[in-house]
């Protein structure tokens, strides 16, 4: 003979177990309607004792709450995502939600995938870091927001669509990351992560436009750094600006290239993780060393960072405050209580370490 019950308990069997009716029960459970506290009481505790768990999907289809949002990033593995994603989840947690986290890799098919699949779950909302550069490719976004599904953006904006979005000013961070390079008296810095087309324009207006075609966040840091060179009267030049497509692999070839020019950077600024090690990799296999033959700044300070030998200077992001800021904002959108389209700003820092000099004298 077994214990083993043949099927899980029911709200049934719940109501006998605390004695009161079972539309109580249902009520108590499914949290809806009015239930007195002190019956309330009863009925969790019965419900625990005999082993009842909820059905989650019964109980969405009769309140129109999911208790659940959505999440689309790029790519969960970069560790930027994983604490955007962290802050999401410490937000969410304590108003009762879950989470669940879809990873696109940057690819547009990818995240209208994702968005389906989130739609399908009937997700209460939707926090999306998006491959989409303008209104006519951010259709599943639409088609969310027509099905009353409220959606924040984070990390970066769609131009031209108006979404409350959670973001860092990108263009004025690498505005003053290059400026503390310039102050250290380069005046050939390299650019990495640069648009990915496959023939290097020739004319800074050409990259402009190419940029602003780009990724937000990619476009805007590219402009500050063309700001802080025209803030000191430095002439641009296009073969300092990567170009192509971006990953670690490409940075590392692109790099190689720069520093083979007759006349090299003797500093980089690497707006991405993946553009901080190919330049890592590129300046260590031409037998340079990293602060005493070519300074650097990255995007998105790390632990690893910090015990590099030289210690790097990086831009540190609010990782966490952009999730949880971001959750905070689409619960406000849930609520009903946020007014007009928001865009949130928070602020970047840079931490200074040991990786940039001044450049060497020769």
């Amino acid at each position: 003979m077994t214990n083993e019950r043949a099927a899980p308990p029911t709200i049934s069997e719940v109501a006998a177990e605390a004695g009161v009716g079972r539309a109580t029960a249902a009520r108590t459970l499914g949290g809806y309607g009015y239930v007195s506290p002190e019956l309330r009481e009863r009925v969790l505790a019965a419900a625990a004792r005999i082993g009842y768990r909820a059905n989650a999907v019964a109980r969405s289809m009769s309140t129109g709450v999911t208790h659940t949002i959505g999440v689309i990033v790029a790519d969960i593995a970069n560790p930027f995502f994983g604490g955007v994603v962290r802050g999401i989840s410490d937000a969410a947690r304590p108003r009762g939600f879950d989470a669940l986290v879809l990873s696109t890799y940057e690819k547009l098919s990818e995240e209208v995938a994702a968005a389906d699949v989130l739609m399908d779950k009937r997700v209460d909302g939707m926090i999306i870091a998006s491959a989409a550069l303008d209104p006519a490719s951010a259709d599943h976004i639409l088609q969310a927001r027509a099905r009353g599904i409220p959606v924040i953006l984070v990390d970066r904006v769609i131009p031209g669509l108006h979404l409350d979005a959670v973001v860092i000013d990108n263009r004025t961070a690498s505005r003053e990351a290059v400026a503390r390079l310039i102050a250290a008296g380069h005046r050939r810095i390299g650019f990495v992560w640069g648009p990915p087309v496959a023939e290097r324009p020739t004319r800074r207006r050409d990259f402009v436009d190419v940029g602003a075609g780009n990724l937000s966040t990619d476009g805007d840091r590219l402009q500050g750094y063309l700001d802080a060179l025209d803030d000191e009267g430095i002439a641009f030049d296009p073969e300092l600006v990567m170009v192509g497509f971006k990953n670690e692999e490409r940075a590392e070839e692109e790099v190689r290239r720069m520093l083979a020019l007759p006349d090299p950077p003797t500093a980089l600024f690497c707006t991405e993780t993946d553009a901080v090690t190919g330049a890592l990799r590129a300046i260590r296999g031409a037998g340079l060393r990293v602060g005493e033959d070519v300074s650097l700044i990255g995007f998105d300070d790390s632990s690893w960072a910090a015990v590099m030998e030289p210690p790097l200077t990086m831009i540190e992001q609010p990782m966490l405050a952009l999730g949880a800021r971001a959750a905070e904002a689409l619960f406000e959108l849930i609520d009903g209580e946020a007014d007009g389209v928001r865009v949130h700003t928070l602020e970047t820092r840079l931490i200074e370490r040991a990786s940039v000099t001044r450049p060497p004298a020769s």
